[in-house]
């Protein structure tokens, strides 16, 4: 079997090609694996686990673009065809693209009735694009990553004072009156209206909130380094009063990990001003009563939801008397999976695309376990995990942080990089579970259940035939309006063998469970 690179010094494309492009290569027959990506470290070391590291992609600096295949023979024939994946391959070689408008400048002039830009380019000309939307006039979701803490904070300072909205650096996800942009989920319309730093927290909420029957008004994302010291709630204010001055929205609901204590004071100021009912969920952070005037504190984001879905009307039981339940169910349950477990298999292996479930997952398990989480995105430093495929304590990996999407697509989009982390669990003599999230809905992968099905049961047969089983919980974020649909993603993933809990504070709570039972 041969292994074969290719580095080409200082080439960038966009990195939905580069996945195109691999999916391509691994095609062809005779190819075992592929991968084309940017020589990023963490891109070297998922290339080294994968046993596709060679002496050229490890001298490949993170501005070259390394692509290396192991096929049984004729490698350096793809090799030297790279140029037809990358350039002929691409809808815009198709035809299929047709060019017209050069600059947002130009698109502005082309129809005076534009007041909103979506903006996805490679970070270093993100905040320049950014710049010249907001001075053409336009409101800005900025979903591109690898901005500066500088540009940020210039760019939202501009926006405030020509009263636009900057949603981002990182916003994934928004909905402004009823158009969903970036990551979003098919939602009905309703009382609702939603400020959150955290991507997947929004959609993980408002998706839940669909679920009881109650819709969106308005959903703004502010990129997850809003409400730090530096940037000072910018955006965050900004949303909300916006939301305070919207007659459809009767309540507003924050969400964030937790902020810095002034910022977090002024924020309170505005809502309390606002006479609107509130509900915040800052993850992990600790308030003193879970209720000061209109303002309500959650702890996670299944409480900021159903606590909401209460206030506006639905029939729901105290939260608290529901989770005593609900965890009185997965006892029974967690027992049952963990006699499939081996003595050894002891470790939770959290596997997410979005860092806001990430991060919530790792909230409930330290009231619940006796050992320390590690992660990329920890909720303290001292638990930062340098060695992603760690097989001494359990790990949370967030898949979506920057040190991994930076020359490869988000894992929302693409499925590959998870894949090959639930396969590493599997080979993995200490795991005990995985635990992941599934995304679906506009932007997502259009058939996640399938591809991490499929993933699921090549892992479960790795497992098996070490002699161990696998277990794999997962939760699906979306609605049964979502292209991929709610009930079909749930259903081929449970055929893979995957355990699908309702929210992702359920599937957290679950391995917690069957790691200590």
């Amino acid at each position: 079997m041969e292994i074969r690179t290719r580095v080409i010094k200082g080439q960038y494309h966009d990195s939905v090609l580069l996945m195109l492009a691999a999916k391509e290569i691994k095609k062809v027959e005779g190819v075992v694996d592929a991968a084309v990506l940017m020589g990023t470290e963490a891109n070297k070391a998922l290339l080294k686990q994968a046993g596709l590291l060679t002496e050229e992609a490890q001298s490949a600096s993170a501005d070259d673009l390394v692509i290396s295949v192991k096929k049984d023979k004729g490698v350096d024939a793809i090799l030297s065809q790279i140029d037809d994946y990358l350039v002929n391959k691409s809808p815009t070689a198709a035809g299929s693209l047709k060019k017209e408008l050069q600059s947002i400048r130009s698109a502005v002039r082309s129809d005076l009735k534009l007041n909103f830009a979506e903006i996805s380019v490679a970070g270093a000309y993100a905040a320049r694009e950014a710049r010249d939307a907001l001075a053409n006039g336009l409101h800005v979701l900025l979903f591109s990553d690898n901005v500066s803490i500088e540009d940020e904070i210039s760019l939202k300072k501009y926006a405030v004072s020509q009263g636009l909205l900057l949603m981002g650096p990182g916003a994934g996800t928004a909905i402004i009156n009823g158009v969903g942009l970036g990551f979003a989920n098919a939602l009905p319309p309703g009382p609702v209206g939603i400020v959150s730093a955290a991507g997947t927290g929004l959609q993980e909420v408002s998706s839940i909130l669909a679920r009881f029957g109650v819709g969106i008004s308005q959903a703004i994302g502010t990129g997850g380094r809003d409400l730090s010291m530096n940037v000072g709630g910018l955006m965050a204010i900004a949303g909300i009063k916006a939301l305070i001055e919207d007659m459809n929205t009767k309540v507003i609901v924050l969400i964030s990990k937790p902020a810095d204590d002034e910022v977090k004071e002024k924020i309170l100021d505005v809502l309390k001003t606002g006479k609107k009912e509130c509900v915040i969920c800052t993850l992990g952070a600790k308030f003193e009563r879970p209720q000061d005037g209109n303002i309500h504190f959650t702890h996670t984001l299944e409480e900021c939801a159903y606590k909401a879905a209460a206030i506006m009307g639905v029939d729901l039981p105290d939260f608290q008397l529901f989770i005593k339940n609900e965890i009185k169910k997965q006892q029974a349950q967690a027992q049952e999976l963990r006699s499939k477990l081996g003595s050894g298999q002891k470790f939770i292996r959290g596997l997410y695309s979005g860092g806001t479930l990430c991060y919530e997952a790792q909230v409930i398990w330290k009231e619940m376990l006796k050992e320390p989480i590690f992660s990329n995105a920890p909720l303290d430093k001292k638990n930062y995990l340098k060695e992603k495929n760690s097989h001494q304590f359990h790990t949370a990996l967030d898949l979506g942080e920057e040190e991994f999407t930076v020359g490869r697509p988000h894992p929302m989009i693409d499925n590959d990089l998870r894949a090959r982390y639930i396969s590493m669990a599997a080979s993995d003599p200490t795991t005990a579970v995985v635990v992941m999230d599934v995304m679906i809905g506009y932007g997502a992968h259009p058939d996640p259940g399938l591809e991490l099905g499929d993933a699921v049961k090549l892992a479960k047969k790795e497992a098996d035939q070490h002699g161990r089983a696998l277990l794999v919980i997962a939760c699906v974020t979306g609605t049964m309006d979502d292209s991929q649909g709610l009930a079909e993603t749930i259903t081929k993933l449970e055929k893979a063998g995957v355990v699908v809990c309702e929210t992702n504070a359920q599937s957290a709570r679950l391995a917690g469970l069957v790691v200590t039972s």
